[in-house]
């Protein structure tokens, strides 16, 4: 080999192993071949050794929850992930996983050890922790109590970004009303007042605004400029027919047209705004001409990645990946020179877990990924703060002692007690358990890869519970070191107004020159996937 030769392979790979850092590990490990371990060891050893805090204030944050995504569900996750390319699984990374700054969130809430997402996304997006159920208000309220709420709300995340001047967006594929997002815009002592008849009590709650029309009528939900999600149903009273599905109308008992209303607002204030309810004319947006968008693509939920194929044979009623709802608003939000806060969730994760159904919630988890790359794509780690994490644990367990190259919702081993099998993915509680004369179900022979199999569960109950235990924090860009370490999940509010210069973390900030410009070059996203696997034939074949 010639020293130019020598030359380019090393430029190469300093290249490869760049990219590495933002993209899955495809090392195929193999049992007993030390050298190959070694190689992997050193490797992230160097890259440990060579990582510089980026100090720059974040002009941009992009905060994506994966809901219930408990560490048990990203290793399943990373598994799925190499099985689904013809590999063991062993070995794998999540995207964010390679992240540099890894850190561990304390999820309680002030009144119960295992929290919801409501108090968990209050903790994340407000600064402080409250009760289960509270939403965007402090632990002083008292549960579905209405005359509580004056004097516990809490200035959150949305209203330090835009006092800044900056554009907040909202990505979700639950309803918009749903307990993680509604604390960027909501006060409420109950998650459920999302709008009539979601409330799951029988309380009077008039005297309080829900949270459909908090988003709506109040600040700072008006000024949201990116609404993606489901939830139409919650905006449109139980006499309007639902677009999509004639069958169906709205739950708002208040005659309240609140799409119509946001319409109308938009309009009296000459913004350039679209609402849309399919992918159709979602697809038709451009996001250069359009200040505000909401997108509300199914009566509640949306559907998830298992489903996707049969739903998306109804064309004209189809409806947008979150990867792509997450393009749209970023490519929007981006061209606010002040910058942007976009929150993506992907709660199916969460939904999918309190079914029993670990084929589907795994699968929902996979998929998160794909928004975390475009994520990355669409912006530059000089200027964007880029988190993934999750607002609580799930109940599922990984445990069993299955042999590497096992499908990771098959057969984990037989039970050396009852001698039936059991599989490596089950719940602690939830609809799975099943009990017969003769003690659990034997599950031999049963299609446990099926996306409606429900897992085993040691404990009967209608739905699958949270968990209690930390769940990951995974951050890259301006601030991140921030991110590292152990600590309450309100810590994380705290953190990124930090970062970004907004709410009261910002007497630190110098004004005037805070934002530092790459070009696309720098920007690691930028890199297309043809370029990453030219980079590496060129390395196998200097080798």
């Amino acid at each position: 080999m010639s020293s130019m030769q020598r030359i380019v392979s090393k430029m190469l790979m300093v290249f490869f192993w760049t990219l590495l850092m933002t993209t899955s590990s495809h090392i195929l490990l193999i049992n007993g071949d030390r050298d190959l371990f070694n190689e992997k060891a050193q490797t992230i050893l160097e890259r440990t050794l060579n990582r510089q805090q980026n100090h720059n204030a974040a002009k941009n944050i992009i905060l994506i929850v994966g809901d219930g995504m408990s560490l048990a569900t990203i290793a399943a996750a990373r598994v799925l992930k190499g099985q689904k390319s013809g590999r063991s699984g062993v070995g794998e990374e999540m995207l964010y996983e390679t992240f540099p700054n890894v850190g561990l969130a304390r999820t309680y809430a002030t009144d119960k050890y295992v929290p919801d997402s409501a108090s968990t996304a209050t903790a994340f997006l407000c600064g402080a922790k409250t009760k289960y159920e509270g939403v965007g208000v402090d632990d002083s309220v008292r549960h579905s109590d209405c005359s509580s709420v004056p004097g516990t709300e809490l200035r959150c995340i949305g209203e330090w970004a835009l006092a800044e001047g900056k554009s907040v967006g909202l990505v979700t594929n639950m309803r918009v009303t749903h307990a993680t997002p509604a604390p960027l815009y909501a006060h409420s002592p109950d998650r459920w007042w999302e709008g009539g008849s979601n409330s799951k009590d029988k309380k009077d709650h008039s005297p309080c605004k829900d949270i459909g029309r908090q988003l709506v009528e109040d600040y700072p939900g008006r000024n949201i400029q990116v609404i993606l999600g489901g939830g139409r149903e919650s905006l449109m009273p139980n006499t309007t027919f639902d677009p999509e599905y004639p069958e169906r109308r709205g739950k708002r008992p208040d005659n309240r047209q609140l799409i119509e209303m946001w319409k109308k607002h938009k309009q009296l204030n000459k913004f350039r705004y679209k609402y849309v309810w399919n992918k159709k004319e979602f697809d038709k947006i451009d996001p250069k001409k359009i200040d505000y968008l909401l997108g509300l693509f199914e009566p509640a939920h949306l559907y998830d990645v298992t489903d996707r194929d049969e739903q998306s044979k109804r064309t004209d009623y189809d409806e947008p990946t979150l990867a792509e709802m997450t393009d749209k608003a970023i490519r929007i939000l981006s061209r606010n020179p002040n910058g942007y806060f976009l929150l993506v969730e992907g709660g199916l994760i969460d939904n999918m877990h309190h079914n029993g159904k670990a084929v589907r919630a795994v699968s929902e988890a996979l998929d998160l990924e794909n928004a975390v790359k475009v994520a990355l794509e669409r912006s530059s780690r000089e200027d964007t703060l880029l988190i993934v994490t999750s607002d609580h644990s799930q109940g599922m367990n990984f445990a069993g002692y299955a042999p590497v190259g096992q499908d990771i919702f098959g057969i984990a081993e037989i039970s050396n007690v009852d001698k039936m099998p059991y599989t490596s993915l089950m719940y602690s509680s939830g609809p799975g358990y099943k009990i017969t004369g003769k003690g659990r179900e034997n599950i031999t022979g049963i299609n446990t890869a099926d996306k409606d199999y429900v897992q085993q569960a040691t404990v009967p109950r209608s739905t699958a519970t949270h968990g209690g235990e930390d769940v990951g924090v995974y951050a890259v860009g301006p601030m991140a070191h921030l991110f590292v370490g152990v600590y309450d999940q309100h810590y994380i509010a705290h953190a990124m107004g930090y970062a970004a210069c907004i709410g009261a973390n910002k007497d630190h900030c110098q004004r005037g020159n805070l934002y530092q410009s790459t070009d696309g070059a720098k920007q690691v996203g930028g890199w297309k996937w043809w370029i990453q696997l030219m980079v590496a034939v060129a390395v196998i074949i200097a080798y």
